[in-house]
């Protein structure tokens, strides 16, 4: 099965319609035919995000989706994820990556997965296709 790891920023963008990427988010995750994969530091990241800027309401309906295994495959990160962000984390000063960025290259790595639905260039800048 086709699985593509979703981002912060594409999570972000396909919530809020008035964001400039919100047409290519939603595009890239209603036509996408497989499993959708997150990570629990990327939901923390995402609902954190949501309440800060769309209140806690829209947080809270982000929240419930991405817990719902139906939609989503929630990844929780494994010690040796954690342990292979912080490398990278170390290793990539001249990149502006987050933490959360490296936890999620660790663990598309470790899942074989390719592909990002991100809206920033830090996926691409790792050695990931971008698909939205």
């Amino acid at each position: 099965m086709n699985r593509a790891f979703v981002d912060t920023s594409g999570w972000y963008a396909y919530a809020r319609a008035d964001d400039p990427s919100h047409e290519p988010a939603r595009k890239a995750l209603e036509r996408w035919e497989g499993r959708l994969v997150t990570t629990d530091f990327v939901f923390d990241e995402t609902v954190t995000l949501a309440r800060l800027r769309l209140g806690s309401a829209h947080a809270e309906r982000i929240g419930e989706t991405l817990l719902d295994p139906g939609v989503v495959e929630l990844v929780r990160l494994l010690p040796e994820d954690f342990e292979d962000a912080w490398t990278l984390f170390k290793k990539n000063k001249d990149k502006g990556w987050s933490f959360t960025d490296c936890s999620s290259f660790a663990v598309m790595r470790r899942l074989r997965l390719s592909g990002a639905v991100a809206t920033d260039r830090h996926f691409k800048q790792a050695g990931f296709e971008l698909l939205a």
